[in-house]
């Protein structure tokens, strides 16, 4: 059974919205720090935006700053990112991961150096008139 499973992802054209939703175990989603990355064609991985175990506190990255924005909600085992104002240079695949014991911002910037073990799959989000 995966510990995360992300949805929404889809086809939106530019200046529009869509919100993903990552489905966590009920474990993870009572202790962990959880994020959303993505990787688009021929790029590396970016952390997005992550968020803290109790909720209370949010990394967002300068890319998405004003447009993005993460929360949580531990009682339905859910982090949800909502995505206003799309750009092309969005499209990218997204991904959401756990970790113990990490701030959010270490986790969104510094993830590379800790070996991250808690994936979900992904999901596509095209930005494309």
């Amino acid at each position: 059974q995966s510990q995360l499973v992300e949805s929404g992802g889809g086809l939106v054209q530019p200046g529009g919205s869509l919100r993903l939703s990552c489905a966590a175990s009920k474990f993870i989603s009572d202790y962990y720090t959880i994020g959303w990355f993505r990787q688009a064609p021929g790029r590396s991985r970016e952390g997005v935006s992550c968020v803290s175990s109790s909720g209370i506190t949010t990394y967002v990255s300068d890319s998405v700053k004003g447009r993005f924005t993460i929360s949580r909600d531990n009682a339905k085992n859910t982090v949800d990112l909502q995505m206003n104002s799309l750009k092309p240079e969005d499209t990218a695949v997204y991904y959401c991961a756990a970790e113990r014991e990490i701030t959010v911002e270490a986790m969104c910037t510094l993830w590379r150096n800790y070996n991250l073990g808690i994936w979900g799959q992904g999901t596509q989000v095209n930005v494309s008139s």
